[in-house]
């Protein structure tokens, strides 16, 4: 399995390229998975609410980044999940399209956590995500999808470990905050993302863009440090901050799923008790938990 870690310029066609360069490499490096970042189209246009970039939204069906990528997924016999913004009538959603090694679509995967704050507005451009948390059957094994944001949230890993996923991906899009341009939060959300794989007992593999994007208030510095983990968490290889590059891990599958067997992890789950994750404050109308 791999991830691309890239710099965005502002010319679309010259990041589709880059891309298409940077997958045929992790396929000619003998990967079988290779995940991009989240929105590799373009610069991350959500620093600002700008009413032009809503119409950078497209449907999926005859999408060109969707069809350009799920080609070259069946070329290359590799599976791709493909970022794009998807515009569903009048409706627009941070969407993954999983596209299977012969090239064939899957299915689509619309981000469910949304962030809302300087430099990450994305509340404004894409509604909730209403197709619930994804697996699919490919033909290197189950792989679950969440995206950037997503990746916080422990009962989203949770519930597509519970679904089958042998492996989770999060393209993702993160880097400098603006309220605190001192703080950097990367190595906070490579470990979160660890504890998802350990808790789950799969592999995580995470993919950041990098470089400087502009915005008319304030810019974003994405930090890198994409990274895969293998089913305990330990990182097994990790970008720079700074550097388009291609990372790459060797996985056996049925390590994690030996150990999910061994360890009863699932076995010894309370759902009975876990009730009050059904409400936002933890107590709703919830009894007896």
């Amino acid at each position: 399995m791999a991830g691309v870690q890239m710099a965005m310029a502002d010319r679309v066609e010259t990041n589709l390229d880059l891309a298409e360069r940077l997958v045929r490499q992790a396929a000619r490096d003998g990967a079988h998975l290779v995940v991009l970042p989240e929105l590799f189209q373009g610069r991350y246009f959500c620093i600002d609410q700008t009413p032009d970039a809503l119409m950078l939204a497209r449907p999926l069906e005859g999408h060109p980044t969707v069809e350009r990528f799920a080609a070259l997924a069946g070329e290359l016999g590799v599976v791709i999940p493909i970022s794009v913004y998807e515009l569903a009538g009048p409706t627009r959603f941070n969407t993954v399209v999983l596209a299977d090694a012969d090239g064939s679509i899957l299915g689509s995967y619309r981000k469910s956590h949304l962030p809302d704050g300087p430099g990450y507005t994305e509340k404004y451009y894409f509604s909730p995500g209403d197709t619930g948390f994804r697996v699919w059957d490919t033909r290197i094994g189950r792989i679950g999808v969440g995206i950037c944001w997503d990746q916080w949230f422990p009962e989203a890993a949770r519930i597509m470990a519970l679904a089958g996923a042998q492996i989770i991906v999060y393209p993702s899009a993160i880097g400098s905050e603006p309220p605190d341009p001192d703080w950097d939060s990367s190595a906070h959300w490579t470990r979160v993302m660890q504890g998802h794989a350990a808790a789950n007992l799969v592999p995580v593999v995470a993919v950041n863009r990098t470089g400087t994007e502009p915005g008319r208030h304030h810019d974003l510095t994405f930090y890198g440090s994409s990274f895969i983990t293998d089913a305990t968490g330990a990182l097994v290889s990790v970008a720079s901050r700074d550097r388009t590059e291609v990372i790459s891990a060797r996985m056996d599958l049925e390590t994690g799923i030996r150990m999910q067997a061994s360890w009863g992890l699932f076995r010894d789950r309370r759902p009975d008790l876990y009730r009050r994750l059904g409400s936002l404050d933890g107590q709703g109308s919830m009894e007896g938990c």
